[in-house]
């Protein structure tokens, strides 16, 4: 009959491959070197092979050894995980959260708080999801997203909301571009010949497209797209700051001045929202705290 492997065992046999002799995981593990001995024995017979070749002065792993020591080591950390789970369960910690953010949201911002989420709570799982306008609104609705971050036309009624610090977006275009070779602030009659590239929907149901110049618009669902076709001069468009420091600094784009636009209108307001049913872990909380310390960090930023 198989008798049953306890974790005191397989610790056991981590704590000797680790510190290098019998004797001295003992000390590491406060007990007598005879029991860590006897633990070594019975995990041998219980498995039914020879971890420990014994024939020289200091044991060392045998092939199967090695084998067993990598399984161990995952069933150990899988162990750990779910005490941290069950432990952080016992406080209200949530098992998971959804975070679904609007697309102009800073990538970089979001980069260093996904880090600092995991570091902070390595038991909870984290799903991020991008939308764009009232598609974030739609996500914490429907509860596929806890928590959304999005632009001040996205929100829908019935949404709980909590001001962040608003993104600089710049109207710009490629050095090749006709708009860039006036100088000054541009009058409406300059643009209406441009095509304006705009981060739109796309459906009736969405938002309208914000902010039109021109009276030609191409209308695309991606950031990624929109940057793209602007750096290529297909059209002019408005783009948050934080994506084209690079563009601007190395001349890939070019800021625009349109005189119809004060510089109000170079800031989008961005709101976490969330469900007023919702119940806030402290996981939830934290990442509540940190959006807004990252969007006020973003907002001190400037391009250089």
């Amino acid at each position: 009959m198989f008798d049953p492997v306890t974790l005191d065992q397989l610790r056991a046999f981590v704590a000797v491959v680790e510190e290098g002799s019998f004797s001295a995981a003992a000390r590491k593990l406060r007990r007598v070197q005879s029991a860590i001995s006897t633990a070594m024995a019975n995990l041998e017979a219980q498995l039914g092979v020879p971890l420990w070749d014994r024939s020289t002065k200091v044991p060392t792993l045998t092939p199967q050894g090695q084998a067993v020591l990598a399984s161990t080591r995952r069933v150990l950390s899988e162990v750990d995980g779910l005490r941290r789970l069950t432990t952080g369960m016992t406080l209200g910690l949530e098992a998971s959260v959804s975070l679904c953010l609007d697309a102009f949201f800073p990538r970089k911002a979001l980069i260093d708080l996904c880090g600092a989420f995991t570091r902070e709570f390595p038991s909870v799982d984290l799903r991020v999801d991008t939308q764009v306008m009232s598609a974030v609104s739609a996500r914490v609705l429907d509860g596929t997203a806890t928590l959304g971050v999005a632009s001040l036309p996205g929100l829908a009624p019935g949404l709980e909301a909590q001001a962040l610090s608003p993104i600089r977006v710049l109207p710009v275009a490629s050095p090749r571009h006709p708009l860039a070779a006036h100088k000054g602030r541009l009058a409406r009659r300059h643009f209406v010949d441009a095509i304006q590239v705009v981060l739109s929907e796309c459906s009736e149901a969405g938002v309208s497209d914000q902010a039109g110049l021109s009276p030609r618009t191409w209308r695309v669902s991606d950031l990624y797209t929109q940057h793209e076709m602007l750096r290529a001069g297909l059209g002019w468009g408005t783009l948050p700051e934080h994506l084209i420091r690079d563009d601007l600094r190395e001349g890939r784009l070019v800021a625009l001045r349109p005189m119809a636009w004060s510089d109000q209108e170079n800031l989008l307001k961005l709101l976490a929202i969330y469900r007023g049913d919702t119940v806030f872990g402290p996981a939830h909380r934290w990442l509540l705290e940190q959006l807004t310390q990252l969007c006020a960090r973003e907002a001190r930023r400037k391009t250089a």
